[in-house]
């Protein structure tokens, strides 16, 4: 099997691939970083699934005849009315680096949020199968927001994410836990306990 993901962060593409190749061990697994003619969309969707269809739409022209997979997932803060939302890599600007959307969450905590620190991520995949073919796959983490970054592990906003019934951010507990119960790790394996190969 072949798969194609499409997105350039390395920190998903390596959740996907372990993901993939632990149920499909002959599965080869791309990123869409590796066609040098591509440029990944504008995310102006509303929603998750209309950003992770742009994606996954956007690579299937290209790959035509593969498995492509695009998701689109952002944190959900219940204080702030649900942002960052489908902004959640932009939140503190177009080019913003991971620990800049989390000072920026943090003084919005300070701001807005009160005591409501409850928080989700949300992650919906879009699949198109080798014939075209759509399905859309949803996971989600529950948590709270940490007052501060703890850890050193994950990417975006794991240091500040603490899921629920846990103590440790998702920084500090790392891989073995976010590949079996984050939000795109669930959405995957929704994926995978449904696909018909």
């Amino acid at each position: 099997m072949e798969f194609w993901i499409a997105t350039g962060n390395k920190g998903k593409l390596e959740e996907f691939k372990l993901l993939l190749q632990k149920n499909f061990p002959e599965a080869k697994v791309h990123s869409a970083a590796e066609l040098p003619h591509y440029s990944s969309p504008p995310e102006n969707g509303q929603t998750f699934l209309d950003n992770a269809r742009i994606k996954a739409r956007s690579l299937k022209a290209m790959k035509p005849n593969v498995w492509i997979i695009a998701d689109d997932s952002g944190l959900e803060v219940e204080g702030l009315g649900n942002l960052p939302g489908v902004h959640s890599a932009r939140y503190a600007g177009p080019k913003a680096a991971d620990s800049e959307n989390v000072a920026k969450l943090l003084k919005m905590m300070l701001i807005r949020a009160g005591t409501n620190r409850k928080a989700r991520f949300q992650c919906c995949l879009v699949v198109f199968n080798p014939a075209g073919e759509e399905s859309v796959h949803y996971g989600t983490l529950e948590g709270e927001i940490s007052k501060t970054p703890r850890g050193v592990h994950g990417f975006g906003y794991d240091p500040v994410f603490v899921p629920a019934g846990q103590t440790q951010t998702l920084a500090e507990i790392g891989a073995g836990f976010k590949n079996q119960h984050s939000h795109r790790a669930k959405a995957l394996q929704d994926f995978i306990s449904k696909v018909t190969v």
